[in-house]
């Protein structure tokens, strides 16, 4: 049998197979296959097992010899806000002073500064500055990239940001998966009163900016079918930013035009948004450092994916993080990401949220590998394509300079991805 790429020689294949989401206990299996070999034709999955199975079953036009090492899924990264312009060093070091996120967000600083920025700068420069930072996530293993809007806060910037997204989700090698967040924060002229209050401006979202985002993503804006048939609706449902009722009419408002439904929810203070989100189906619910038991087990009881997002307590000197292992010794399926954005969570690596996640959430290293690969692909309604090693799925593979799976979340501050291939091309 004809194949174009036939991986062999693999000491460890981590396969993260599994028929849905991973669950509960579930989640410590991350599919090991030992001495294996993966066939790949047309850019998808189409044989594993031993090495010597596979090698006598196909011919293979490229030839890539593991030499022992692991092999594993690409990274699925399924909540990261990288379209923006400018920083936030400034901030940076008034939280070194002692500055607290919400205060500084209170202020006019954090995510508004952003704004700010991001209203100022053109498609071509959040295309240029974002693939930067896509092109560090792929070097660090991630072939499925989730990115939110959030940083315009008006209708034109808004759509301008999905514009961006969709011209790297054209031109870069990683797939890109677009969710849309108009409210991410009340913009200043409607917390300064020029323009009405919060919930002026979340009749903007419901009545004008969710219907145009939708005949957007709707419309040939170089989207792939299967990107297009995701569309994603999120809500910062927080102190500070969006109350319940708030966000829930947000969020129904979407669904109304066919959005799936996700959430930031229990950063900082517990509004009861868990509940409110799953109430609309959410398909990952985000962040839950202040979750309650309640509703961690209305969590393990849905279908929805708890997404953590270590790197972010740990870049704000916090020891407030989401008690994972409780979610899933309760049944959760929990995702992992490292939530890069520029202010909370400016980090690239996988390896490092995961290591992160095992010294301080208590996960194993199999738990944070499958947080950070099938759950997050489901995380994304990409579970059917991305996420394992299966028969029938992209082949989106990682080589990693190791022997053993578990030195990823072992070792921290480097990084042990050899080689990333996308769709069965080295990239």
């Amino acid at each position: 049998m004809k194949a174009d790429l036939l991986i062999f020689n693999i000491g460890e294949l981590v396969t993260c197979a599994s028929l849905g989401p991973k669950k509960g206990p579930a989640m410590s299996d991350a599919g090991i296959r030992k001495d294996a070999a993966v066939a790949v034709v047309d850019g998808i999955i189409h044989g594993v097992g031993d090495t010597d199975t596979v090698r006598r079953l196909y011919d293979a036009q490229e030839d890539l010899d593991a030499e022992g090492l692991v092999v594993m899924p690409g990274f699925v990264e399924c909540h990261t806000h990288i379209v923006y312009a400018g920083d936030r060093l400034d901030e940076f070091e008034l939280r070194i002073k002692g500055a607290e996120y919400l205060e500084i967000l209170e202020a006019g600083g954090g995510i508004l500064a952003t704004v700010r920025a991001t209203r100022e700068a053109s498609v071509e420069e959040l295309v240029e500055e974002t693939e930067i930072r896509l092109d560090r996530l792929m070097d660090a293993g991630v072939t499925t990239c989730e990115i939110k809007t959030g940083y315009g806060l008006d209708t034109e910037t808004e759509l301008k940001m999905l514009e961006a997204i969709s011209i790297l989700a054209r031109e870069h090698p990683a797939e890109i998966v677009p969710t849309f967040l108009p409210a991410h924060a009340v913009p200043p002229e409607y917390r300064d009163g020029k323009k009405g209050n919060a919930d002026d401006y979340v009749d903007l979202i419901c009545e004008e900016m969710i219907p145009r985002a939708a005949d957007w993503f709707r419309s040939e804006n170089g989207l792939k079918s299967d990107e297009r048939m995701n569309l994603f609706i999120d809500v910062f449902c927080e102190k500070n930013a969006f109350d319940l009722e708030q966000s829930r009419r947000v969020l129904e408002r979407a669904k109304k035009e066919g959005y799936r439904v996700k959430a930031h929810v229990d950063q900082f203070t517990n509004l009861g948004g868990v509940e409110m989100a799953l109430g609309l189906e959410a398909v990952s619910i985000d962040h839950l450092e202040a979750t309650n038991d309640r509703e961690v087990a209305l969590l393990a009881d849905s279908g929805a994916i708890g997404v953590v997002t270590p790197a972010v307590n740990f870049n704000l000197g916090t020891d407030d993080y989401a008690d994972t292992r409780k979610m899933i010794d309760s049944g959760c399926a929990v995702a992992v990401s490292t939530d890069y954005n520029p202010g909370s969570a400016p980090c690239s690596s996988p390896a490092m949220a995961m290591a992160i996640a095992c010294r301080y959430q208590k996960l194993t290293p199999a738990e944070a590998i499958n947080g950070f690969t099938i759950n997050a692909a489901h995380a994304l309604g990409r579970g059917h394509r991305a996420g394992s090693v299966e028969v029938g799925k992209a082949a989106d593979l990682i080589l990693l300079d190791t022997y053993d799976y578990r030195e990823i979340c072992y070792e921290f501050g480097g990084n042990l991805v050899d080689q990333v291939i996308k769709s069965g091309v080295p990239v």
